[in-house]
């Protein structure tokens, strides 16, 4: 007795590649982006002058050769507000104030010292010590720049102090030209005032 053939026939049909085009709108999208992305790059002028995201040029901000006139606050925006805070009230326990401190109102060549090299330490400000670490400015800023930031926290949050001039800071500057490294805490730094 011979048996049935039974047929090979599965339930699904078998896979096969079929031709699925990109749709027309994704094309288009695609093409669309990249004419913006080259327009955006041509109009851009990478090659033109430098100008900050308010537009001013920085010419508005830097000082003239031989002027003092830098903007201190603009300074003191981009090199001391994540530590000192726009408030001038720092971070407690991290960051001292320079609202009603005694360092910024005190002599401007101590507060001189103290930016224009640093400070690795302890440093008690209107009571409260502080441990940390303040870079130094002295090649960042010139004599009228670090004046100009003087001038800004010594008259800014309530804070009432003499103006403190270019030359003045090149004093300071020249007093201590022989170091190079932070001042190690604030006794340190009183001690070398004292010596002076």
């Amino acid at each position: 007795m011979s048996r049935p053939v039974q047929s090979r026939q599965s339930e699904n049909a078998d896979p096969h590649e079929q031709y699925n085009p990109v749709p027309r709108v994704v094309i288009l999208v695609i093409l669309a982006l990249l004419a913006w992305a080259v327009y955006y790059i041509v109009s851009a002028q990478p090659n033109s002058s430098p100008r900050l995201g308010d537009q001013r040029p920085l010419a508005v901000l830097a000082p003239a050769p031989g002027s003092a006139s830098a903007d201190g606050k603009q300074l003191y925006a981009n090199a001391c507000v994540a530590c000192h805070q726009a408030s001038g009230q720092g971070l407690p326990g991290v960051f001292p104030p320079l609202a009603d401190s005694e360092w910024v109102k005190g002599e401007p060549k101590v507060l001189a010292q103290l930016v224009l090299h640093g400070i690795n330490g302890p440093i008690t400000v209107k009571g409260q010590q502080y441990q940390g670490a303040m870079p130094a400015f002295a090649e960042q800023f010139s004599d009228a720049e670090l004046a100009a930031v003087f001038n800004f926290i010594r008259h800014e949050w309530g804070n009432e102090a003499e103006a403190v001039t270019p030359e003045l800071v090149a004093e300071a500057r020249a007093a201590s030209a022989d170091r190079s490294q932070p001042w190690q805490g604030e006794k340190e730094l009183q001690d070398w005032i004292a010596a002076q």
